[in-house]
């Protein structure tokens, strides 16, 4: 997996609920949701496919859009997610642990 900072968004299923968040290993922090390591809102509502992400060269960037999509309406977000995964398949099988 690519080194640098990742943007990603989780869902409990399609059109779901959704958790936005960024790392600089998207492939541990996708496994600590998934296994609920870290009690909170992914826990609390199984928010745990990834959807959708984006990789940046700096932490920095990745969180300054993790910032921005925050604000964003929803429904800009599930196209966002839609333009990269229409059929909203769980992404966290296609990353390389």
């Amino acid at each position: 997996m690519a080194k640098g900072g990742f943007v990603y968004m989780l869902a409990s299923g399609r059109n779901g609920t959704l958790y936005l968040g960024s790392t600089t290993d998207l492939c541990r922090r996708i496994h600590e949701h998934q296994q609920a390591h870290i009690p909170g809102f992914t826990t609390r509502y199984d928010v745990t496919h990834l959807v959708w992400y984006e990789h940046y060269e700096l932490i920095t960037d990745a969180r300054h859009r993790e910032y921005a999509l925050k604000k964003w309406r929803r429904s800009w977000k599930l196209s966002l997610i839609e333009a990269m995964n229409p059929d909203w398949r769980d992404l966290s099988a296609d990353l390389n642990n």
